[in-house]
C-alpha cells in the first residue's frame, strides 16, 4: 500500500513539472522559422503616373493604373493605390498614390511618385534620378 500512496501523492507534482516544461519550451520559440516576403496592393511605377493627365476619364485612369486597391466608400471621387512589401511584420517597401475625380474627370493626383503641383503643371512628370524608387518614409517625414 505505501507504494500507491506515494504514487498519488507525487501525481500533482508531476503534472506541474510537465506543464512548466511545456510552457517553457513553448515560450522559447523556434529559431529556424523562415518568413517570406509578402507583396500586397497595386504595383505603381513612375511611368504609370507620368501617363496621367488632368481631364482623363475614370476608364482611362483605370486602364493605366489598374483597379484601385481602395475605393473610398464615403468619397466616391477618390481612388487609392497602395503597394507594400513585408517580411513578417517588418515593412520593407511601401508606396502610395491617390487620384481624385470631379464627376468623371481626373482632377488631382498625389502620393509618392507625384509632384506637389501636379494639376498646375498639367501632369508633367517630375524630375527624378536614375532610380524610380519612392522615397522612404523615414526621409519623407523628418
Amino acid at each position: 500500500m505505501p507504494f500507491s500512496y506515494w504514487k498519488w501523492k507525487c501525481y500533482p507534482m508531476r503534472i506541474l513539472l510537465i506543464s512548466l516544461t511545456l510552457a517553457f519550451i513553448g515560450a522559447c520559440g523556434f529559431p529556424g522559422v523562415y518568413k517570406i516576403n509578402i507583396e500586397q496592393g497595386n504595383i505603381v511605377t513612375q511611368e504609370m503616373v507620368n501617363q496621367l493627365k488632368p481631364g482623363m476619364s475614370r476608364r482611362q485612369v483605370n486602364f493605366i493604373m489598374g483597379t484601385p486597391l481602395i475605393k473610398d466608400t464615403f468619397n466616391r471621387n477618390r481612388w487609392d493605390y497602395v503597394f507594400m512589401i513585408r517580411n513578417g511584420s517588418t515593412v520593407l517597401d511601401q508606396s502610395r498614390v491617390a487620384v481624385e475625380f470631379n464627376e468623371d474627370t481626373l482632377v488631382n493626383v498625389f502620393g509618392d511618385f507625384v509632384s506637389a503641383d501636379w494639376a498646375a503643371t498639367g501632369g508633367a512628370p517630375i524630375a527624378t534620378s536614375s532610380s524610380a524608387e519612392p522615397a522612404s518614409e523615414s526621409s519623407t517625414y523628418q
